[in-house]
């Protein structure tokens, strides 16, 4: 694919500001000026964000409600109340569930948790959960990673006489529901001064103040960070503030110590003895743990992530990784299937946004579906299916465009709807699906920048071989870990020639292992342009050209910077 590529180059006054920063670092401009990037522009902030700590954490109690709702929990353990921990079956979800769960058990056994179906209850909270709570005896439900839109589901479990905490991270609407306590950073009213933590990101701050409260000493909790890491990663939110922090510290223990179900996925993802990052989190363990929710119930995500015994553990990880080899199968023929109407719609139609139903489709892999549709086309995509009397369906918005707002504003035709900026879910009656699609595609028309639609590629600098040594790359290394309003450095270099050795590769000739040197020095680079075979016999003309790269350790040579290289194309 041919990306539109990007570049701005740095202004005089920021050149000079980037040297100035980079001299007292004792690190290159060129990293200087990503810091600048990133609003960092001291020394001390620097070494804040190369060496997040745990001690930079926001106090807990800052959060809007906080005292009302440890104050609630410990009223619950002093008269021995039954406590249900319920969450969303995603990835954040089970983690936030995992996490509470695991912490208050240590010190209080009449807990329990819950994980709705994603089938016969949908997402959030249910009037079914709340009937299992009722008929189990409980008195208090910790919900996490939804609840902020459960008006009438909590005020049926009122009535019931069950009280809520809510720990959510999506946008509420003007009314809030009638719990005890509301731990949200996008309250109109908070205070919090970080709204962008995950589900499990807000769990693991009541236990904060729970612990706090109780005397329990901080480092109780260091043991939950590899549950945040997980979380953060896989629900894409900023890895800047204080999401860098947990993750930061919740890889460090992913790597040394994890808990015994995230070891098990680790051993079943064929990561044991390397080190696990984001990527790894996003592309292996996270789709695994998202698979249970997906295919069966997530529940069982959950059982596999408090359990303590590594056999067991390992047999769980085994059976939610047979999960997910079923959601690739289901995956690749729903997103052909979908692909097939796509084309058809292009054909007869300048649509700038997809909305496709199929009341066959399955349910738990609308999601994945809708984010293929959005890669492929470079349009927003909704993507429904029938459960029940209901159309539901998950949306998947393109960089810059935000999709909750172009659903909220059909909300008058819609049964449910919640989600962020770039992934929502809602449901609707199928009779309103017409209209759904006629409204949506006209706010996305009225709203949508063309750049948005385009396949782009945002340049971080021009830089030419010699500037890649093995400092720079170690340095560069240090902002780590990667992530949304943190991403991986992307690089340009300009008239770059095949040293001669270039070869395409992969079982089908789809992939080009490179060995490169540029216009400027006598360095040799490596390099793997993944899918880009047909620009092979280019690259041996001898002519010169330019690459977008990221830079990579190889892992088949310990110790060797490569290029991952993105796009390339004839230099001018």
């Amino acid at each position: 694919m041919n990306y539109k590529w990007n570049y701005v180059p740095a202004s005089n006054e920021q050149q000079e500001e980037s040297r100035e920063l980079a001299n007292e670092l004792g690190i290159s401009p060129i990293l200087g000026k990503f810091l600048l990037d990133r609003n960092i522009r001291s020394v001390s902030e620097a070494k804040r964000f190369f060496r997040p700590q745990l001690s930079d954490l926001h106090d807990p109690f800052l959060y809007t409600d906080m005292d009302v709702a440890v104050d609630r929990l410990n009223q619950a353990l002093g008269h021995k109340e039954r406590i249900l921990v319920y969450g969303d079956y995603d990835v954040d979800g089970c983690t936030a569930v995992a996490l509470v769960y695991k912490f208050i058990q240590q010190y209080y056994s009449n807990i329990d948790y819950y994980i709705p179906d994603r089938y016969e209850e949908g997402y959030g909270v249910s009037y079914k959960g709340v009937d299992y709570a009722y008929e189990t005896g409980v008195k208090l439900i910790i919900v996490l990673d939804c609840g902020i839109k459960a008006i009438d589901e909590i005020t049926y479990a009122k009535e019931k006489g069950i009280d809520f905490i809510i720990c959510d991270h999506h946008v509420p609407d003007e009314i809030l529901p009638p719990a005890v306590a509301i731990l949200n950073a996008k309250r109109k009213d908070s205070t919090y001064p970080y709204p962008h933590l995950s589900g499990c990101g807000v769990g693991f701050k009541f236990m904060q103040a729970f612990a706090k409260s109780n005397d329990i000493p901080f480092s109780q909790l260091i043991s939950l960070l590899d549950l945040c890491a997980v979380s953060i990663a896989s629900d894409i939110v900023p890895i800047m503030g204080e999401n860098r922090i947990l993750a930061y510290h919740g890889l460090r223990q992913l790597n040394s110590n994890p808990s015994v179900g995230l070891k098990a996925i680790i051993d079943i993802c064929g990561l044991t003895d390397r080190e696990v990052t984001i990527n790894d989190i996003v592309f292996k363990i996270g789709p695994r743990i998202n698979a249970s929710g997906r295919m069966q119930n997530g529940k069982e995500a959950v059982a596999l992530l408090v359990e303590r015994n590594f056999k067991s553990a390992y047999n769980n990880a085994d059976m939610i990784n047979h999960y997910n080899e079923q959601r690739k199968d289901l995956d690749k023929a729903m997103t052909e299937e979908a692909n097939k109407i796509v084309e058809n719609l292009k054909e007869n139609n300048d649509h700038k946004a997809i909305v496709i139903y199929n009341e066959e489709w399955h349910k738990g892999v609308i999601g994945i579906v809708a984010s293929r549709l959005t890669e492929i086309y470079f349009q927003p995509a909704v993507v429904l299916t029938r459960t029940d009397d209901l159309a539901t369906g998950s949306a998947r918005s393109v960089a810059g465009f935000d999709i909750y707002s172009a659903i909220a504003s059909c909300r008058d035709i819609l049964e449910n709807f919640g989600g962020h900026t770039y992934a929502a879910g809602l449901s609707l009656k199928v009779e309103h699906i017409p209209e759904f699609k006629r409204r949506f595609e006209e706010y996305v028309q009225k709203n949508i920048l063309h750049e948005q639609t385009l396949p782009n590629i945002d340049i971080d600098a021009v830089i030419g071989f010699q500037d890649i040594t093995h400092k720079f790359f170690m340095d560069m290394k240090r902002f780590q870990p990667f992530g949304p309003d943190n991403k991986k450095p992307v690089f340009c270099s300009e008239h770059v020639y095949d040293y001669g050795t270039s070869k395409v590769v992969g079982r089908e000739q789809e992939h080009i292992k490179l060995e490169l040197v540029d216009n400027k020095s006598s360095k040799i680079m490596n390099g793997i342009a993944f899918g880009q075979s047909s620009q092979a016999r280019y690259i041996k003309t001898k002519q010169s050209f330019d690459i977008v790269y990221t830079l990579e350790d190889n892992t088949h040579k310990r110790g060797e910077i490569q290029l991952q290289i993105e796009d390339i194309r004839p230099s001018e």
